[in-house]
């Protein structure tokens, strides 16, 4: 029996024949897919050779780094602040600055005066402007109706008329001498403010006149005061021109002669007789010619006889 089991036992080398079909194929595929797999990573490493082998500069094959955006990024206000400065200032209107600036000057008179030492100097035309800014304020205050010189009408606008004649005062200092050494600059002011001098009512009160009443003194003596100087410079050769001789017989007229002191001082300081002073030429008839006018064309003197030895 053993010699007849021996005799029909399979050989080695034909056992895996003996496998099922299934089986087989199973086994046939994963062998299959393990040496896929293994060509896959051989090809993988060998491109990594390649990539390694190749230039650095290659656009194809070496990697770049992602882009970063150029362009600054904005600052994030993560809490409030404060202005600066000078935004500050940008903000405020030239009232407020001007009452700011004011407040400060009052509180440290050290920074008062040094604004008043380093600001421009105020011009005619400048300071006629804030004149005629307070001029407009009191014209802007009298009620509707009824009659502008009536005691109503001033107990409505006094307050603004005392306003204007405050800064009439403060301002016409600053252009007389020696504070202001060009003569024509102070005869160009006072022009201007005399002119707001003659266009305040007269009221029917007579005590409300003085406010008017004494404007024209004060003013006046700032126009003598100038005259003076002018004919201290140059013989007063910047009176010659201008008209102003006109202009002040013009303003003493308006002011109902209130302005008679400057207008003496005019004749007096340069001799001047008035427009309607007769004087005789040599060589010709009487003629009304003011000396004003025989200086300015240069036949002063001419008709006057030579006088030869003492007088």
């Amino acid at each position: 029996m053993n010699v007849i089991n021996q005799h029909f036992a399979p050989p080695p080398h034909l056992l895996n024949n003996r496998l099922s079909p299934s089986r087989s194929i199973l086994s046939s595929s994963n062998t299959m897919s393990s040496r896929k797999r293994k060509a896959d990573d051989e090809g993988s490493g060998g491109d990594d050779d390649r990539m390694s082998a190749s230039p650095s500069g290659s656009p194809a094959v070496a990697a770049r780094p992602l882009p970063r955006h150029s362009t600054k990024r904005m600052r994030t206000n993560v809490s409030g602040r404060p202005l600066p400065l000078p935004r500050l200032l940008e903000t405020l209107s030239a009232d407020e600055m001007r009452h700011l600036l004011q407040s400060i000057c009052q509180r440290h008179h050290d920074i008062g005066t040094e604004v008043v030492s380093t600001a421009p100097r105020p011009s005619v035309q400048s300071t006629l402007e804030t004149l005629g800014r307070y001029q407009s304020a009191f014209q802007a205050a009298f009620p509707f109706g009824g009659r502008p010189s009536s005691d109503y009408s001033y107990n409505r606008v006094r307050q603004n008329l005392i306003e204007l004649l405050d800064a009439l005062k403060d301002f016409t200092p600053h252009f007389l001498p020696p504070n202001e050494a060009q003569p024509a600059t102070s005869l160009a002011f006072l022009d201007g403010a005399t002119e707001i001098i003659h266009r305040l009512p007269d009221w029917d009160t007579y005590q409300h006149n003085r406010h008017k009443a004494e404007a024209y003194e004060e003013m006046a003596k700032a126009w003598a005061a100038v005259i003076r100087e002018a004919v201290k410079r140059a013989g007063g050769i910047q009176l010659q021109y201008g008209n102003w001789d006109q202009k002040m017989a013009k303003h003493n007229e308006e002011s109902g002669g209130r302005m008679q002191e400057a207008v003496n001082e005019l004749r007096g300081s340069l001799g001047w007789t008035g427009s309607n002073a007769p004087t005789t030429v040599a060589g010709g008839p009487a003629d009304t010619i003011s000396i004003r006018q025989q200086l300015l064309s240069g036949t002063y003197g001419m008709g006057a006889p030579v006088r030869v030895g003492p007088w």
